[in-house]
Protein backbone atom coordinates (compact mmCIF):
# COMPACT_ATOMS: atom_id res chain seq x y z
CA UNK A 1 0.00 0.00 0.00
CA UNK A 2 0.89 3.60 -1.00
CA UNK A 3 1.94 5.59 2.33
CA UNK A 4 0.10 8.93 2.44
CA UNK A 5 0.16 11.35 5.49
CA UNK A 6 -2.42 14.54 4.89
CA UNK A 7 -3.44 17.41 6.73
CA UNK A 8 -6.58 19.75 7.08
CA UNK A 9 -7.21 23.18 8.10
CA UNK A 10 -4.51 23.27 10.37
CA UNK A 11 -3.80 26.13 12.81
CA UNK A 12 -1.46 26.78 15.15
CA UNK A 13 -1.24 30.02 18.03
CA UNK A 14 1.94 30.06 20.17
CA UNK A 15 1.19 33.27 22.55
CA UNK A 16 -0.01 35.84 20.51
CA UNK A 17 1.33 34.80 17.19
CA UNK A 18 -0.66 32.45 14.75
CA UNK A 19 1.80 30.36 13.42
CA UNK A 20 -0.14 29.02 10.02
CA UNK A 21 -4.04 28.94 9.73
CA UNK A 22 -6.42 26.33 7.58
CA UNK A 23 -3.18 24.72 6.69
CA UNK A 24 -3.31 21.29 4.34
CA UNK A 25 -0.95 19.51 2.32
CA UNK A 26 -1.09 15.85 1.00
CA UNK A 27 1.55 14.15 0.77
CA UNK A 28 2.34 10.27 -0.95
CA UNK A 29 5.25 7.83 -0.88
CA UNK A 30 8.18 8.88 -3.18
CA UNK A 31 7.40 12.77 -2.28
CA UNK A 32 9.63 15.32 -0.54
CA UNK A 33 7.36 17.96 1.59
CA UNK A 34 9.58 21.06 2.21
CA UNK A 35 8.38 23.82 4.49
CA UNK A 36 9.47 27.35 3.35
CA UNK A 37 10.08 30.19 5.35
CA UNK A 38 11.92 32.48 7.49
CA UNK A 39 13.25 31.92 10.94
CA UNK A 40 10.34 32.02 13.23
CA UNK A 41 7.69 31.44 10.81
CA UNK A 42 6.84 27.88 12.09
CA UNK A 43 8.18 25.51 10.28
CA UNK A 44 9.63 23.75 13.04
CA UNK A 45 6.84 24.17 15.36
CA UNK A 46 4.89 22.48 12.34
CA UNK A 47 7.38 19.34 12.09
CA UNK A 48 6.99 19.11 15.74
CA UNK A 49 2.86 19.27 15.79
CA UNK A 50 3.11 16.17 12.85
CA UNK A 51 4.88 14.13 15.46
CA UNK A 52 2.25 14.17 18.04
CA UNK A 53 5.13 17.29 20.13
CA UNK A 54 2.39 20.06 19.97
CA UNK A 55 -1.09 20.59 20.22
CA UNK A 56 -3.03 22.50 17.57
CA UNK A 57 -5.69 24.93 17.83
CA UNK A 58 -7.87 23.34 15.05
CA UNK A 59 -7.26 20.81 12.39
CA UNK A 60 -5.97 16.83 11.79
CA UNK A 61 -3.51 15.37 10.41
CA UNK A 62 -3.83 11.82 8.97
CA UNK A 63 -2.17 8.65 8.44
CA UNK A 64 -2.91 6.78 5.50
CA UNK A 65 -6.46 8.51 6.04
CA UNK A 66 -6.81 7.47 9.83
CA UNK A 67 -6.47 10.58 12.10
CA UNK A 68 -2.80 10.18 13.73
CA UNK A 69 -4.85 10.82 17.38
CA UNK A 70 -6.59 7.51 16.89
CA UNK A 71 -2.93 5.51 15.82
CA UNK A 72 -0.20 7.52 17.93
CA UNK A 73 1.78 4.48 18.50
CA UNK A 74 1.45 2.74 14.74
CA UNK A 75 2.43 6.19 13.83
CA UNK A 76 5.64 6.80 15.49
CA UNK A 77 6.50 3.83 14.88
CA UNK A 78 6.78 4.90 10.68
CA UNK A 79 9.04 7.96 11.36
CA UNK A 80 12.16 8.86 12.17
CA UNK A 81 13.47 12.44 13.26
CA UNK A 82 16.35 14.34 12.56
CA UNK A 83 15.54 17.58 14.88
CA UNK A 84 18.36 20.52 15.85
CA UNK A 85 19.19 18.11 18.84
CA UNK A 86 20.22 15.15 17.94
CA UNK A 87 18.30 13.34 21.21
CA UNK A 88 21.06 11.22 21.42
CA UNK A 89 23.13 10.45 24.84
CA UNK A 90 26.45 12.59 25.25
CA UNK A 91 28.03 9.65 27.63
CA UNK A 92 26.98 6.53 25.22
CA UNK A 93 29.18 5.19 22.27
CA UNK A 94 27.72 5.80 18.86
CA UNK A 95 27.08 1.83 19.03
CA UNK A 96 25.59 2.44 22.24
CA UNK A 97 23.12 5.21 21.01
CA UNK A 98 22.23 2.93 17.94
CA UNK A 99 21.75 -0.18 19.89
CA UNK A 100 18.70 1.95 22.22
CA UNK A 101 17.23 3.48 19.20
CA UNK A 102 16.61 0.01 17.55
CA UNK A 103 14.40 -0.72 20.38
CA UNK A 104 12.52 2.08 19.63
CA UNK A 105 11.38 1.48 15.26
CA UNK A 106 11.82 -1.43 13.05
CA UNK A 107 14.98 -1.80 11.89
CA UNK A 108 16.22 -2.02 7.99
CA UNK A 109 18.16 -5.46 7.45
CA UNK A 110 21.51 -3.40 6.24
CA UNK A 111 24.89 -4.14 7.56
CA UNK A 112 25.77 -1.03 10.50
CA UNK A 113 29.35 -1.02 9.26
CA UNK A 114 28.69 -0.34 5.80
CA UNK A 115 26.20 2.57 6.93
CA UNK A 116 28.98 3.63 9.09
CA UNK A 117 31.37 3.85 6.52
CA UNK A 118 29.49 5.78 4.48
CA UNK A 119 28.85 8.19 6.79
CA UNK A 120 32.75 8.56 7.73
CA UNK A 121 31.59 7.61 11.54
CA UNK A 122 33.37 4.15 11.45
CA UNK A 123 36.29 5.54 13.48
CA UNK A 124 34.35 6.64 16.25
CA UNK A 125 32.72 3.97 17.58
CA UNK A 126 33.89 3.65 21.02
CA UNK A 127 33.76 7.17 21.62
CA UNK A 128 31.17 9.03 23.77
CA UNK A 129 28.79 11.15 21.76
CA UNK A 130 30.24 14.22 23.73
CA UNK A 131 33.34 13.73 22.66
CA UNK A 132 31.97 13.90 18.88
CA UNK A 133 31.88 17.22 16.86
CA UNK A 134 28.64 19.00 15.83
CA UNK A 135 28.74 17.64 12.64
CA UNK A 136 30.31 13.97 13.53
CA UNK A 137 26.76 13.99 16.01
CA UNK A 138 25.07 15.04 13.35
CA UNK A 139 25.95 12.29 11.11
CA UNK A 140 25.71 9.70 13.36
CA UNK A 141 22.40 10.96 13.58
CA UNK A 142 21.99 10.04 9.87
CA UNK A 143 22.90 6.81 10.47
CA UNK A 144 19.98 6.31 12.61
CA UNK A 145 17.53 7.58 10.15
CA UNK A 146 19.49 4.97 7.44
CA UNK A 147 19.41 1.72 10.04
CA UNK A 148 15.40 2.64 10.35
CA UNK A 149 13.09 0.52 8.32
CA UNK A 150 10.46 3.53 8.47
CA UNK A 151 8.71 4.91 5.33
CA UNK A 152 8.46 8.98 6.91
CA UNK A 153 11.60 11.26 7.45
CA UNK A 154 11.05 14.18 9.37
CA UNK A 155 14.06 16.47 8.64
CA UNK A 156 14.50 19.51 10.34
CA UNK A 157 17.56 21.85 8.97
CA UNK A 158 19.03 18.68 8.13
CA UNK A 159 22.14 20.57 6.43
CA UNK A 160 23.17 22.35 9.77
CA UNK A 161 26.44 21.71 11.13
CA UNK A 162 27.38 19.99 7.68
CA UNK A 163 29.89 20.72 5.62
CA UNK A 164 29.24 21.08 1.66
CA UNK A 165 30.15 17.17 1.11
CA UNK A 166 27.73 16.54 4.19
CA UNK A 167 25.22 18.39 2.79
CA UNK A 168 25.84 16.93 -0.56
CA UNK A 169 25.74 13.24 0.86
CA UNK A 170 22.12 14.20 3.05
CA UNK A 171 20.63 15.32 -0.69
CA UNK A 172 21.93 11.44 -1.69
CA UNK A 173 20.70 9.67 0.75
CA UNK A 174 17.43 11.47 0.66
CA UNK A 175 16.83 10.88 -3.04
CA UNK A 176 17.71 6.92 -2.30
CA UNK A 177 15.06 6.95 0.34
CA UNK A 178 12.07 8.39 -1.40
CA UNK A 179 13.36 6.06 -4.63
CA UNK A 180 12.67 3.22 -2.34
CA UNK A 181 9.04 4.72 -2.21
CA UNK A 182 9.69 6.65 1.60
CA UNK A 183 8.04 10.19 1.72
CA UNK A 184 10.32 12.96 3.49
CA UNK A 185 9.27 16.25 5.21
CA UNK A 186 11.75 19.06 5.38
CA UNK A 187 12.66 22.22 6.76
CA UNK A 188 15.75 23.69 5.34
CA UNK A 189 16.67 27.04 4.07
CA UNK A 190 18.83 26.28 1.33
CA UNK A 191 17.39 25.74 -2.29
CA UNK A 192 16.09 22.24 -2.51
CA UNK A 193 17.73 20.22 -5.73
CA UNK A 194 16.66 17.06 -6.04
CA UNK A 195 15.15 14.00 -8.42
CA UNK A 196 12.02 13.38 -6.62
CA UNK A 197 8.22 15.32 -6.45
CA UNK A 198 8.40 17.91 -4.23
CA UNK A 199 5.48 19.23 -2.42
CA UNK A 200 5.72 22.74 -1.17
CA UNK A 201 4.51 24.54 2.07
CA UNK A 202 5.09 28.33 2.72
CA UNK A 203 4.99 29.77 6.01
Amino acid sequence: MTAKLSANDLTLIRGENCLFQDLGFALKSGELLLLEGQNGSGKTSLMRAIAGMLSLESGEILWNDVPVSQQRQEFHGALVWLAHRTGLKGDLTLVENLRFEASLRPQAKVDADIVYKRLGISKLKSLPLRSLSAGQQRRVALARMLLADVPLWLMDEPFTNLDREGRKLVMTLTEEHLANDGMCVMAAHQDIEIDATVRRVSL
